[in-house]
């Protein structure tokens, strides 16, 4: 597999400056949400370091696809700020297909063009959205797909591969765009039980690189394995933040206690 989050060429993206580094990738300031009478998103304050990889838990209903969804504005919100690299998201047009460029999002469906080969599934955004030319994009959507293990089925279209494989396919196309930052809402949730680890390993080798990237995962190995830190929700609020094996071996809530000991082996 290459190393880093390609570009054109295939290669890491430079480094940030030193101001840069210092700048949450995200930051999220007083968030709130609601749906009609239902207050999903509590004053929600969170910051991703760059590079950090956060796991986000909770039981269903907690809040966690909601605040995944509200980082690239799928979701608006009705007040607080949300900055990416420090950047204030905008509420549309094309500031905001600009800095949604930047984001890449993996969700639970895999959402391919069921018409368009595997190879071109990862080609249309850097040509429609990023200009760049065919041959380049194609380069780099070899080199991705080599990363994620299909390159092999190149030629095919989404409904001759497994499910593990399109998933794969859809990582591919969104670290195509050169993102900022990955989000992933539930990436394994609708596949059969043996295509999920190889899809968490394509997350675990992009988290060893340094990709920032927010995870919504019922996927306790990965959290405990990938995660740099886990943030438990429940009722719409944030009610643990803390490193993984702090998290799963002295949780400081009843209600993160009460949620591992439902789904973790004793």
């Amino acid at each position: 597999m290459t190393a880093g989050p390609p570009t054109s060429h295939g290669a890491p993206p430079p480094a940030a400056s030193g101001d840069d580094q210092s700048r949450p990738m995200i930051s999220m300031r007083a968030v709130q949400k609601h749906f009609g009478a239902l207050h999903v998103l509590k004053n929600i304050d969170l910051q991703v370091p760059r590079g950090q990889v956060m796991v986000v838990l909770g039981p269903s209903g907690s809040g966690k696809s909601t605040l995944c969804r509200t980082i690239n504005r799928l979701e608006p919100v009705d007040s607080g700020d949300i900055l990416l690299d420090g950047t204030a998201l905008p509420a549309e047009g094309k500031d905001l297909a600009q800095l949604r460029a930047d984001v890449g999002m993996v969700f639970q469906s895999f959402n391919l063009f069921a018409h368009k080969t595997i190879l071109e599934n990862v080609t249309l955004g850097p040509i429609k959205v990023r200009k760049m030319n065919k041959k380049a994009a194609e380069e780099l959507g070899l080199s991705l797909l080599d990363r994620v293990g299909i390159v092999s089925q190149k030629d095919k279209l989404p409904a001759q591969l497994s499910g593990g494989q399109q998933q794969r396919v859809a990582i591919a196309r969104a670290l195509a765009m050169r993102p900022k930052v990955m989000l992933f809402d539930e990436p394994t949730s609708a596949l059969d039980p043996e295509m999920v680890g190889e899809v968490l390993d394509v997350m675990t080798s992009l988290a060893r690189d340094g990709m920032t990237m927010l995870v919504v995962t019922h996927e306790m190995g990965f959290a405990r394995r990938a995660a740099d830190r886990v943030v438990f929700m429940a009722d719409g609020e944030i009610v643990e933040d803390a490193g993984p094996d702090e998290f799963f071996t002295a949780p400081t809530s009843q209600r993160a206690r009460d949620f591992l000991s439902k789904i973790l082996p004793h």
